[in-house]
């Protein structure tokens, strides 16, 4: 009898460690919750997503980054698959997550995958020198056209009395699209009939004929903003990819967009804005801004 027994212990012993010690199946990862947003206002059990991971606030919270305040409590991780912290499978060192933490109000024409598609036209981007200036560079062209559109809210430029201004007549070229047609359109707003002719040129598209592409394809928008960003000095002495990637710093950026309107004391609250959003992103990268933050 005390034989039988013992064997039944073993036999039920065997079976609890099976149970204990057989790999769980991986469950499916919870949906992210909307991303976190400095400006939102979260009461208590409010929920925001951050780096990949499902957060719930304790109580009434603003302007408190999820991770680095007591105020907020880890839900798990969410979006399945890969860990959407994580650079995109493209390469870009920016993620969608991140993208989404970047742009939490953004109008869903300036879309994650639109961005990713256009990187093909400037391989350099992002993608030169160190991880750290990879993601810098990133930052940087990202936090402009954030200031740009208003965090990616505008795609065409808000002044419509603006619109007819904006064709030199002296071009051999002309306007064919139309006097009023060259307005500012896309994440740097590209303005003026020989801008459009020059970014279709490079891009191999016709955008002084048919402007309108700007502001109804999302890859086209994404282009002709690196195009600008890669290969225009603009007002500045350098490109801005060039002023990142060489150390110049994040102020040239802002000179080779806008120059004196607000650089050298022209506008300093605008540039203190387009700083500030600097900062944040570089953050929201893990990498650091570097100098020469001003112009």
């Amino acid at each position: 009898m005390a034989k039988r027994v013992m064997s039944l212990i073993v036999a039920l012993g065997a079976v609890i460690a099976t149970f204990v010690f057989l790999p769980a199946s991986t469950a499916s990862a919870a949906a992210c919750a909307p991303a976190w947003s400095a400006s939102a206002v979260y009461w208590g059990g409010g929920s925001a997503s951050y780096n990949g991971r499902n957060w719930s606030a304790k109580w009434w919270t603003q302007n408190e980054r999820p991770g680095t305040a007591d105020v907020w409590a880890d839900q798990g991780s969410c979006g399945g698959g890969t860990d959407p912290g994580q650079p995109d499978p493209s390469g870009f060192v920016v993620s969608e997550s991140q993208f989404n933490q970047m742009f939490p109000s953004r109008n869903s024409f300036y879309t994650y995958s639109g961005l990713t598609a256009a990187l093909s036209a400037y391989p350099g981007f992002a993608n030169t020198g160190s991880d750290a200036v990879k993601k810098r560079e990133a930052a940087a062209f990202l936090a402009n056209v954030s200031h740009e559109t208003g965090g990616l809210v505008h795609i065409v430029e808000q002044n419509t009395a603006n619109y007819p201004h904006y064709c030199d007549t002296s071009q051999s070229y002309g306007c064919p699209a139309g006097q009023a047609a060259y307005y500012g359109r896309g994440p740097i707003q590209l303005s003026w009939n020989f801008n459009y002719k020059a970014a279709g040129d490079a891009l191999g598209i016709d955008l002084l004929g048919n402007p309108w592409q700007v502001e109804q394809n999302a890859s086209v928008a994404w282009k002709t903003g690196l195009w600008y960003w890669n290969t225009q000095s603009g007002p500045g002495t350098m490109t801005p990819h060039n002023a990142i990637v060489n150390g110049a710093g994040f102020g040239e950026t802002i000179r080779s967009i806008n120059g004196s309107i607000e650089c050298n004391g022209g506008n300093p609250a605008q540039v203190q804005s387009r700083i500030n959003k600097f900062q944040a992103f570089t953050q929201i990268l893990g990498t650091t801004p570097g100098s020469n933050l001003s112009c």
